[in-house]
């Protein structure tokens, strides 16, 4: 019987060296559940960047995948139409880990909640793939996002992953890019809502080791930094090694 895969939120730093080794690990757990040697990159959240932005992306995940000693996957996956596309979504489940890169968190989970892309990332993992979001992908995996453009409305639905955890990425970084208008809108959460901020080249990962589950809501940190509790939860940074048991 196979088992849900494991699923990292990261703060930052998708494709590059210091995110080698989760990655390495993150694949190897989906391969061990019977999933294939193959890392399925996901653009969607920077859909509305340009073509050579784009091919950015596509660069670093094929730079990470040699060094990993992988296979590259890089999903078109820019826009609403593309999610129903049979095509792509055929190969969503040819893959030991899938992970959703940086951009824009609103845009991807309008692009992907309700699509059969998503359904199948979804079924994928549920049957022991590795999904991973990093910086607008961690955020997209929460059941709102919050709105930065439209600031007296709801926060943007997400994919529901987490319902009741809001990482804010690039932790370490983030308030210091943002007007106070904008961080006010980031810490108004539902009221159930536990806010944690993920340093940047950090990650919170449940599922790796197969001691940890999701429905546990036992997490273990991962990378260079930290893992802030800021709202939701007693205030405390969690450092590389150490577990975060969410109520």
């Amino acid at each position: 019987m196979t088992k849900v895969g494991a699923l990292a939120l990261v703060g930052s730093g998708e494709y590059l060296p210091a995110m080698q080794e989760l990655e390495t690990e993150l694949l190897r757990s989906g391969i061990s559940n019977g999933k294939p040697n193959r890392f399925l990159q996901i653009p969607t959240a920077a859909g509305e960047e340009s073509k050579k932005r784009l091919a950015y992306w596509q660069e670093l995940g094929a730079e990470q995948t040699r060094r990993i000693g992988t296979v590259q996957n890089f999903l078109p996956i820019f826009n609403r139409e593309d999610a129903f596309n049979p095509k792509y979504v055929s190969q969503i489940k040819s893959a030991g880990l899938i992970y959703f890169s940086g951009g824009d968190p609103g845009y991807l989970a309008d692009t992907l909640v309700g699509s059969p892309a998503w359904d199948a990332i979804k079924s994928s993992w549920q049957e022991g793939a590795s999904l991973a979001g990093c910086s607008a992908g961690a955020m997209a995996m929460s059941s709102d996002i919050p709105n930065f453009f439209r600031v007296k409305e709801e926060g943007i639905p997400g994919f529901g992953l987490i319902p009741n955890i809001r990482p804010i990425p690039h932790y370490d970084k983030f308030f210091g890019w943002l007007p106070d208008s904008a961080a006010k809108i980031v810490m108004r959460a539902p009221q159930d809502t536990t806010i944690i901020g993920i340093d940047e080249n950090t990650a919170l990962v449940t599922g790796l080791d197969g001691s940890t589950s999701l429905s546990e809501n036992t997490w273990e940190v991962h990378g260079l930094g930290g893992v802030h509790i800021l709202r939701g939860a007693p205030p405390h940074k969690y450092l590389r090694g150490e577990r975060i048991i969410f109520s």
